[in-house]
């Protein structure tokens, strides 16, 4: 997939992504909304040290590889950065900070980690400049107050290629009184934002976290439509890179034993039998990780260990 020529007025660093390259899915939403939750639950791991907060931090690009953390200022210049002083960085002259590590969603797509929209520490120019560089959202809403007003204006900025290949997901699905309500809230959300994202869904991000082996649980939690519906839209982001129809909807992108080292990442090319996998949904697989000793503003978001899908 190659980045479209940017206009003139596009920021420097995001003149400087091009050549080939994965899907990018952006993680959005108001502050305390479950991103980095959602983030450790699809990644399988949390990437950044226990003592740094994602809260506090400009925009984070997590992409697949074993280079060291860099720091992107507004010039596209990287700068090395030693993963204990990330909160160094200042948002405000920062476009991101970029991050590898080797989990298997990440041989799909990029996922770029946003602060929160409505945090009044954080302006929003931090994560409006580099939202072009996305190819489609997640957006967290909270059920309990799902589609503020002030959710819905700032999507209405959002391309509408972006809102194609968007998921509206609707978390802390557990604290809805009852089924009823589940259901009553999916169906006004669905009516205010028809036609707004490929798909709107609710889920529970701590039954999806601690299900493990629980099928039942994995299900009650509202994971699986989630997690079919990510993977059919990177599918259709892959596909429209592809020169040609292909066999597989989508394809795990090539095993790259030292992984990749640098933002411009060679082209995936057309696998062989022998090297192609088909990516499915599958249930979590727990993984051991150290909890944040600090506690975060989201009760979703202190955890000990986190599973992984694919």
């Amino acid at each position: 997939m190659t980045h479209e020529d940017a206009p003139q007025d596009t920021p420097a660093f995001l003149s400087k992504l091009i050549g080939p390259r994965r899907p990018r899915i952006a993680l959005m939403g108001e502050f305390s909304a479950g991103k980095s939750t959602l983030a450790n639950l699809m990644i399988g791991s949390d990437p950044l040290p226990v003592q740094v907060i994602a809260t506090q931090l400009p925009p984070v690009w997590i992409s697949y590889g074993t280079a060291p953390a860099v720091i992107v200022d507004l010039e596209g210049t990287e700068t090395p950065c030693d993963l204990e002083a990330l909160q160094e960085a200042s948002p405000e002259e920062t476009a991101y900070i970029r991050i590898q590590c080797q989990e298997d969603i990440l041989k799909m797509c990029d996922i770029i980690d946003m602060p929160g929209i409505s945090d009044p520490n954080m302006p929003s120019e931090v994560w409006e400049r580099i939202l072009p560089a996305a190819d489609g959202v997640i957006w967290c809403s909270p059920a309990t107050q799902a589609w503020r007003q002030s959710e819905a204006s700032v999507w209405e900025t959002v391309s509408e290629v972006i809102r194609e290949h968007s998921i509206l997901l609707l978390t802390r699905g557990d604290m809805m009184v009852s089924e009823k309500d589940r259901a009553k809230v999916l169906k006004r959300v669905r009516a205010e934002t028809d036609g707004l994202f490929a798909k709107t869904l609710m889920i529970s991000l701590t039954q999806a976290r601690d299900a493990g082996d629980d099928a039942q649980l994995w299900d009650q939690s509202g994971a699986e439509p989630f997690v079919n519906e990510f993977l059919r839209i990177i599918g259709l982001l892959t596909d429209q890179s592809s020169d040609g129809p292909t066999d597989t909807p989508f394809q795990a992108l090539r095993d790259e034993s030292a992984g990749a080292t640098s933002d411009e990442e060679p082209a995936p090319e057309d696998p062989t039998p022998e090297q192609s996998e088909r990516i499915v949904p599958r249930r979590p697989v727990a993984k051991s990780v150290r909890a944040r000793p600090a506690p975060r503003p989201d009760p979703e978001e202190d955890f000990s260990w986190s599973p992984k899908f694919s």
